[in-house]
């Protein structure tokens, strides 16, 4: 591939970038950040060989464009200053998408006068050898030159291939450690979430568990409802036959005799009554220990989100950390 195919190729992909940034909704908070990490990475790689290889060689081989090329490291410099700023910035920050919107103006702009001025001019003046071998210098550099923006180094050879090469190597380092940092915060949410569904399953599993408690206890007292009935049924029959023989007795049986009857219904009455009591406790008894597992359920949610969400945190501080630390 030529190098003028490579960087237009270059520009389409950032290009593509700036598109999904602007269709992203106002509060893709978190869309908006990926994106964003996404065009500062292609901007910074694509800076860096330019700046390496392609400017270097359009100031020896074209003619005509010495002021084109230093036009456009300068430009080059203020975009990589608004790269700087955007790396570290919170995507709710009052001024978050009027960076952007910038730094896509100026970069649409730069991208407008390489295509439409200076590209010409390096076709029609270098040969398609020269083309195709600086592509593949252009390809090589994109291996070690920084993956982050730093506009304080130099921008031109020899002292952008000294401090570049440092500077990739510990931009590379330091997207290692981020990808870490992603994949420990993703396992912890993951996790999390794993452990939220295991509860909300345990909890399914006991609510079924307690509703068939529920049906039982009503069973068991439609059951003593239904004794209860016999008994009372029993005791009245076995206490009617008492009645003649109590009027051809003395009046001390019949007040005996009567009293025992009254008794027995009494007694079936209570009986009756208490069962009655406990079949309609019993629905009331179950719906009181459903709710208790539900919240005894929503208790352990809320814990295991704690927890989840202290060891993201703590994650994210040691990620910033490290970035910090370059």
């Amino acid at each position: 591939m030529d190098a003028i195919t490579l960087l237009k190729e270059d520009h389409h992909t950032v290009a593509q970038l700036f598109t999904r940034f602007e269709r992203a909704g106002d509060e893709a908070y978190e869309t908006k950040r990926q994106i964003v990490e996404r065009i500062i990475h292609e901007l910074s790689v694509h800076a860096a060989i330019e700046e390496l290889a392609f400017y270097p060689a359009v100031r020896r081989e074209v003619k005509g464009a010495q002021d084109m090329a230093l036009e456009s490291l300068e430009e080059h410099h203020i975009v990589k200053w608004q790269l700087s700023e955007l790396e570290g910035m919170d995507p709710h920050a009052e001024r978050f998408d009027a960076k952007v919107t910038v730094l896509m103006e100026n970069v649409r702009h730069h991208v407008e006068e390489e295509e439409g001025d200076l590209f010409p001019k390096v076709r029609d003046q270098m040969s398609r050898s020269q083309l195709d071998e600086l592509g593949e210098r252009l390809a090589k550099a994109k291996k070690t030159v920084p993956t982050r923006p730093h506009p304080r180094t130099p921008d031109t050879p020899p002292g952008n291939f000294i401090a570049g090469t440092a500077a990739g190597l510990v931009d590379k380092a330091t997207d290692a450690v981020k990808s870490a940092v992603t994949d420990t915060i993703s396992k912890v949410t993951r996790s999390g979430d794993d452990v939220a569904a295991t509860i909300s399953d345990t909890a399914s599993d006991v609510g079924d568990k307690v509703s068939d408690v529920g049906s039982k206890v009503e069973k068991t007292a439609r059951r003593a409802t239904t004794t209860a009935k016999r008994t009372t049924k029993k005791a009245t029959a076995k206490a009617k036959p008492a009645a003649p023989k109590a009027r051809a007795s003395s009046p001390a049986k019949r007040t005996t005799t009567k009293r025992t009857t009254k008794r027995a219904g009494s007694t079936a009455k209570k009986t009756s009554s208490s069962a009655k009591r406990s079949a309609k406790r019993a629905p009331a008894t179950a719906k009181k220990a459903t709710s208790s597992a539900k919240r005894t359920t929503k208790a352990a949610s809320k814990t295991t989100a704690r927890k989840a969400t202290s060891a993201t945190r703590t994650v994210k501080r040691s990620a910033k950390k490290a970035t910090a630390s370059r």
